[in-house]
C-alpha cells in the first residue's frame, strides 16, 4: 500500500501594493521602471499581473502616474534615465533640454533641464559632443534650481528627429501623403495626417514639424511651409544645410546680446583714419573684413622695398569670451557660403555692420605693419589694435581693370596714390613667395 504523498500547502498570493506604495517605488527607482520591474519587486505573478495592470491604468487615468512607452514615472516627474531634446543654451552657453515626450494635456509645461556633463571620456560619443537639436539619453538628478528643476548627464547621443525637417511631399498609393526627408541617413519616411498637408503638391520641397509617433507605425508630420521646386538654387542650398547639419538660426539670447552691443571706443587704438586703406572683394560680397595699403619704403637702406599694412576687422571688440555670441561662434566655427546665401558665423549686425569695413565709416581693426626688401623678404613687422576708415570698396574686376589701363570713375582717382603702389608691392611679394616655395610639388604659372 502506497503511502500518501505529502503536499505543500498553497501559499496565499501576495497582496497588490497600495497606490501609495507603487508611486513611492516608481519615484525612488533609478532607470527604467515598467510593469515587469514592478511585478518583480512586489513578487506579483500569474493572474495577479492583470490586477496590477488595471491598478496602473487607474493611477495613470487619475493623473498620478504617467507613461512614456513602457517606462512609468510619478506624474509631474521624470524617470531617472530618459530621452531629452536639446533646445538651446542658457546665458552661460550651457546646453538646455526638455523631455522628448511630455503630455501637456495632463501636466504642466515641460521642465527645462540643464546639461551639466557630456559623454564620459573615452566613449565613442566624446568626439562628437551633443549640440542644439540633438536627442540624447541622459541620467537626471533633481535640482533645487527653480529655473532648471533637473540637471542631466548625457549617456549617449541618439539618432533622433529634429522638430523641423525638410523633405519631399509625395502620395503613397493607398497609404496617403508621405514625407521623404532629404537627410535619408538619419530618418525614415513620415506620415502626413489628414488636414496637415497645407495644400502641398507632390514633388514639392516642404518644411514639416515632426509630431508624436503613433504606436509602431510611422511618425506623423505637419507641413509648416511649402518651399516649391526642389531643383531651384534656393532649395538646393536648403537641402545642403539640412543634410550637413549646419546651424542656420541663432538662439534668442544671441540676438539679445547683439542688440545690446555699444559702439567701440577709439581709446588706446592706433589711428589709421588718414591711411587710404581699401577693401577688394567679389562684386556680390556683403561683408568686408580685410583691407590693404602699400607704399614704397623711403628708408635709403631698403631701396626698392615696400611697406604694407593689412587690417582685419577686430571682431573681439564685440564678441567677448564666455558670452553667448562667443559660444555660438565656437559651435559654428566659420561662415558657410552658398551660391545664393551665406550662413554666417555671427549675426548680421556684427558680420555685415559693426565688423564690416564699410567705405567711409570708422571701424575697429587689428593691423599688421610689415616691411619687405626688394626681393620680397620680410625685414620686420608688428601688430596693433587700430581704428580705420576705408576709402573705397572695390571689386577684383575693378581693381584689375584699373591696373590694366581701364579705370572707371571710381578707380580713376585711386589709381596713382593707392592701386599702383599696391600692385608694385604685390610684384615684390611675388618674388619672395617664389623663393620660399619648395621645389616640389612642381608648380606652373597656371597653378599659381
Amino acid at each position: 500500500m502506497r503511502r500518501p504523498v505529502a503536499r505543500k500547502a498553497k501559499q496565499a498570493p501576495p497582496e497588490l501594493p497600495s497606490p501609495e506604495q507603487l508611486i513611492e517605488f516608481i519615484k525612488d527607482s533609478p532607470g527604467k521602471v515598467g510593469k515587469r520591474e514592478i511585478a518583480r519587486a512586489f513578487n506579483i505573478t500569474g493572474n495577479d499581473r492583470i490586477a496590477l495592470k488595471r491598478l496602473l491604468k487607474t493611477l495613470e487615468k487619475d493623473g498620478k502616474l504617467k507613461r512614456s512607452g513602457r517606462v512609468m514615472a510619478k506624474a509631474g516627474e521624470l524617470p531617472a534615465i530618459t530621452v531629452l531634446e536639446i533646445t538651446g543654451r542658457d546665458r552661460d552657453g550651457e546646453l538646455v533640454a526638455t523631455p522628448a515626450e511630455w503630455d501637456e494635456d495632463t501636466a504642466d509645461a515641460p521642465p527645462k533641464i540643464l546639461i551639466v556633463a557630456q559623454a564620459a571620456r573615452g566613449t565613442r560619443d566624446e568626439s562628437q559632443p551633443a549640440a542644439v537639436g540633438d536627442r540624447v539619453l541622459a541620467k537626471l538628478e533633481a535640482s533645487k534650481d527653480p529655473q532648471f528643476p533637473y540637471h542631466a548627464r548625457i549617456i549617449r547621443k541618439l539618432a533622433g528627429r529634429n522638430a523641423r525637417v525638410l523633405g519631399i511631399f509625395r502620395h503613397a498609393k493607398g497609404q496617403g501623403p508621405r514625407i521623404i526627408p532629404v537627410d535619408k541617413k538619419a530618418r525614415g519616411e513620415l506620415q502626413v495626417q489628414p488636414g496637415h498637408e497645407n495644400s502641398a503638391q507632390p514633388g514639392e520641397l516642404v518644411s514639416v514639424e515632426v509630431m508624436r509617433g503613433r504606436g509602431h507605425g510611422l511618425a506623423s508630420a505637419r507641413v509648416k511651409e511649402r518651399l516649391g521646386d526642389i531643383t531651384s538654387q534656393r532649395n538646393i542650398s536648403l537641402i545642403a544645410i539640412e543634410h550637413h547639419g549646419i546651424p542656420s538660426e541663432f538662439p534668442a539670447r544671441v540676438f539679445a546680446e547683439t542688440d545690446a552691443l555699444k559702439l567701440f571706443s577709439p581709446t588706446n587704438r592706433t589711428d589709421l583714419r588718414h591711411i587710404p586703406l581699401l577693401t577688394v572683394d567679389p562684386p556680390d560680397a556683403r561683408d568686408h573684413d580685410d583691407a590693404v595699403w602699400a607704399e614704397p619704403d623711403d628708408d635709403p637702406k631698403n631701396e626698392g622695398g615696400v611697406n604694407v599694412i593689412v587690417a582685419i576687422a577686430d571682431v573681439a571688440t564685440y564678441v567677448r569670451p564666455g558670452t553667448a555670441l562667443d559660444h555660438e561662434a565656437r559651435i559654428r566655427g566659420n561662415s558657410v557660403y552658398f551660391p545664393d546665401r551665406v550662413v554666417p558665423m555671427l549675426p548680421e549686425r556684427i558680420s555685415n555692420d559693426l565688423c564690416s569695413l564699410r567705405e567711409g565709416e570708422e571701424r575697429p581693426c587689428i593691423a599688421c605693419f610689415m616691411t619687405f626688401d626688394r626681393n620680397g623678404t620680410k625685414r620686420k613687422h608688428h601688430f596693433a589694435r587700430a581704428i580705420m576708415r576705408s576709402v573705397a570698396k572695390l571689386s577684383y574686376q575693378q581693381a584689375q581693370a584699373a591696373i590694366d589701363g581701364r579705370p572707371d570713375d571710381r578707380t580713376e582717382t585711386l589709381l596713382a596714390p593707392v592701386l599702383r603702389p599696391l600692385w608694385s608691392a604685390y610684384k615684390v611679394l611675388l618674388k619672395g613667395r617664389n623663393k620660399r616655395e619648395p621645389p616640389w610639388p612642381h608648380r606652373t604659372r597656371r597653378d599659381t
